[in-house]
């Protein structure tokens, strides 16, 4: 297969890898599902970024984010909706864990 074919299949492989995630409802690799300032008078972020497989993490960043920044604490998630859950806790008052 010449290059140009490889090309042409790896594109309509995404268009259907991109079809099946919106049917499922899971974001994409690296997709920012939630970000919220942890404190005002901080420069923390409560950020949860998609695994592309339905499953997430959050992460508390400092920085420009997704730049250039520091990771504090990190926790990856089975599931999208339990990520950002923990991350809503997070953002009001609780701990990662």
């Amino acid at each position: 297969m010449v290059r140009k074919d490889k090309t042409l299949a790896l594109r309509r492989l995404q268009k259907q890898i991109d079809t099946i995630r919106e049917e499922l409802g899971i974001g994409a690799p690296g997709e920012v599902l939630y970000m919220a300032e942890l404190d005002p008078m901080s420069e923390r972020t409560v950020v949860v970024e998609a695994d592309g497989f339905g499953g997430a993490t959050t992460m508390v960043v400092e920085g420009n984010y997704p730049l250039d920044y520091f990771t504090h604490a990190e926790k990856a998630f089975a599931s999208e909706k339990h990520a950002t859950d923990v991350a809503d806790e997070i953002v009001e008052g609780k701990d990662l864990a």
